[in-house]
């Protein structure tokens, strides 16, 4: 049996006009053997937890360099567990601050990463964090 391909979502929050980190993860993770959607530039909470649903991934990215991490993201998790999709995992990758890593944490984004993380890390967090479910 064929084991099914890791969906991830690529989105850019907000109105943050720069997306070249995301658009170099996204291919990374394309490489890697994901399928990957990306939905471009400013998108609200709203869009993007549509998204998820309609393309029914099993991860999603955000993408957030204008430091509104802490209002984008707990919007975008709340929508995925209005939608039903509380088994969808978060990542955020941008500008955080440290001491805002623990409290992303804490309300269910799986990984937070900065600039310098490498690709194969972000790779294998997403690995390990939906292991055991697709197949």
């Amino acid at each position: 049996m064929t084991e099914k391909k890791i969906r991830v979502l690529v989105a850019k929050p907000g109105l943050d006009g720069h997306d070249r980190g995301a658009k170099v993860v996204a291919r990374a993770l394309r490489d890697a053997g994901m399928e990957v959607i990306y939905t471009g530039l400013r998108q609200t909470p709203e869009m993007i937890a549509e998204a998820a649903l309609q393309e029914d991934v099993d991860v999603v990215g955000l993408s957030i360099l204008s430091g509104a991490h802490m209002a984008l993201a707990p919007k975008v998790l709340e929508l995925l567990k209005t939608n039903q999709q509380e088994h969808v995992r978060v990542f955020i990758g941008g500008i955080i601050p440290d001491e805002d890593i623990q409290a992303l944490k804490d309300m269910g984004v799986v990984g937070v990463y900065g600039p310098g993380t490498t690709t194969e890390e972000i790779i294998g967090d997403i690995r390990k964090a939906i292991s055991g479910r697709l197949n």
